[in-house]
């Protein structure tokens, strides 16, 4: 931490030497905050920082224009997401920065900041290193790079090969550089989904007592909500509702866990090569196949994926475009031609894989099925 000449706090991250962020008069909550995903890239920067996030004690906004249901707004000064979850906040984001050199403002003490790590990654996206939702791990002196549409099998894979002896390398999102030479994580949480505890035990002591507690509720109700739909009382409105609501909330059957606190020594934050890329999926059969395929042959679904995951972030982007419509950031207008010009690229030539595997899957069962992927000549 340091203090510039007017006396501002400043505390610095560099992110690979490719993404430096600075944070301006944070409180201590707010730097405790970002340093829970990175403090392991808490440096001093010797360069202008890519992101800077200003904070402001008692911010007054001023006159303002909602979107939604106080949800975003706007006036004459920028574009402002007031609410997280549950929780308001102030957070000023200028969409129009985006990629480039990129300032935002929030209150001190906001806590989590929404679409930072979409800020985070596409930033490293306009510098061309390519942001993959993925999974990856290196295992026998090979990097793999683990694809998949959301929930198709990418954290079981790496769960697996951890277990038997491999590097963690990222989870959710997972960096290739132009070439295709190299890859590398950042820290974001990685979900963890209830089935998942039995495959590996130690996941238990990451479950705090409150979370216990709601997961065993909704236990409680979704069995009564099974015994009460096969009766008399199906059609009864309290069971209709059940009916809506327990999907809904077998959907919180999950904790999200920082990979330094459930990797704890094995996360070391370097770019290792690229050797394997492997596309996985469930599908209704109860085998494990697995079988070469083209990396090119994949290009476009790794697209689309990704596209997917920033679903949200062009959500609140769209918003940004009805609040100043004469305002457009062209290198989000063209985030899909900026893969489809880099990804195929990056990943030609790259030994790849496609695995199908049921689900749930056991872990054991998948590493022994994927293992042979590293012992190809």
């Amino acid at each position: 931490m340091k203090e510039n000449s007017t006396k501002s706090k400043i505390v610095d991250f560099d992110l690979y030497g490719i993404v430096g962020i600075r944070q301006i008069n944070p409180s201590e909550k707010d730097i405790n905050n970002l340093a829970k995903s990175y403090s392991d890239f808490r440096s001093e920067l010797d360069r202008e920082p890519d992101i800077i996030i200003r904070y402001k004690s008692n911010w007054q906004l001023g006159e303002m224009s909602y979107l939604g249901l106080n949800d975003s707004g706007f006036n004459e000064d920028g574009f402002y997401i007031l609410t997280n979850g549950r929780s308001p906040l102030k957070v000023k984001i200028p969409f129009e920065q985006i990629g480039d050199k990129c300032e935002l403002v929030c209150e001190q003490g906001t806590g989590s900041i929404p679409l930072l790590n979409h800020i985070i990654t596409l930033t490293f996206l306009k510098k061309k290193y390519l942001p993959i939702h993925a999974s990856a791990f290196k295992y026998n002196n090979l990097g793999a790079l683990v694809v998949g549409w959301s929930k198709g099998g990418k954290t079981e894979a790496l769960f697996s090969f951890i277990k038997n002896g491999a590097e963690f390398v990222g989870d959710e999102t997972v960096l290739i550089s132009a070439d295709g030479k190299k890859i590398f994580g950042i820290p974001v949480p990685i979900s963890i989904w209830e089935w998942q505890f039995s495959e590996i035990p130690e996941l238990m002591t990451h479950i705090k007592i409150n979370k216990k507690i709601i997961f065993k509720s909704i236990h409680f109700i979704d069995k009564v909500y099974r015994i009460f739909r096969k009766s008399i009382l199906k059609n009864n409105s309290i069971i209709k509702t059940l009916e809506k609501a327990v999907p809904v909330l077998k959907r919180q059957l999950n904790i999200r866990v920082g990979p330094q606190l459930f990797f704890k020594g094995n996360v070391h934050w370097e770019q290792v090569n690229l050797n394997r890329l492997i596309i996985i999926m469930s599908h209704n059969k109860e085998d494990i196949t697995l079988n070469k395929c083209n990396a090119l042959e994949i290009a476009d679904q790794m697209i689309i994926s990704n596209l997917y995951e920033l679903d949200s972030f062009y959500d609140y982007y769209s918003k940004f475009k009805y609040a100043f419509p004469t305002i457009k950031n062209d290198f989000l207008e063209n985030i899909n031609e900026f893969y489809k010009q880099l990804l195929p690229n990056a990943i030609a030539g790259i030994e790849s894989y496609k695995v199908l595997h049921p689900y749930p899957v056991s872990f054991e069962k998948l590493y022994k099925a994927m293992k042979q992927i590293f012992y190809n000549n």
